[in-house]
């Protein structure tokens, strides 16, 4: 007789360096070859974002996934697990997704309870062991051509803080 095992949770996540900064009232991302000189400085060095997802009817919690389970018995983490979200939810309703609120809470929710429409929220955490994230994105400000693809499916990049300034206005 086989026991299925409860995988660790592996929340998706990309490595960045730079600088948090409070811009116009909003926390973008600066990268550390970029040089700033009005904008507050909240952190630097090297930090992790994770992307989460809004819940349905109350776009002011997101979740992070950890691990989903299908109500079939399978669990998927990681890459897996976000594809899966992404791309073949709606075939499996029922299934719970695990992990940390965008306000640090542990949670487990139905799929279909997460608003897939709304834009993914982009998380900043100091560190991997992180579950209180510093910050939600709105901008990534960097001339560098190097950086996480995936950030830049779900966080507008600008070249400098000017050319992000001329487009809020």
């Amino acid at each position: 007789m086989s026991h299925n095992r409860i995988p660790e949770r592996i929340p998706l996540g990309d490595v960045i360096s730079g600088a948090w900064a409070r811009l116009d009232g909003g926390d973008v991302f600066i990268s550390p070859s970029d040089t700033v000189s009005d904008v507050e400085i909240m952190a630097s060095g090297e930090f992790l974002v994770r992307y989460a997802l809004v819940y349905l009817g109350k776009p002011h919690l997101a979740i992070v996934p950890g691990l989903v389970a299908l109500d079939y018995g399978d669990m998927l983490v990681g890459e897996e697990a976000w594809n899966f979200i992404l791309k073949k939810s709606n075939l499996y309703p029922r299934a719970d997704v695990l992990g940390y609120r965008n306000d640090g809470v542990d949670d487990m929710i139905s799929i279909k309870w997460l608003d897939l429409v709304l834009p993914v929220r982009v998380l900043l955490y100091q560190d991997a062991t992180s579950t209180i994230p510093l910050a939600t994105l709105t901008a990534f400000i960097s001339s560098r051509a190097d950086l996480p693809p995936r950030l830049l499916d779900y966080l507008p990049r600008y070249t400098t803080i000017d050319n992000w300034r001329s487009q809020r206005e």
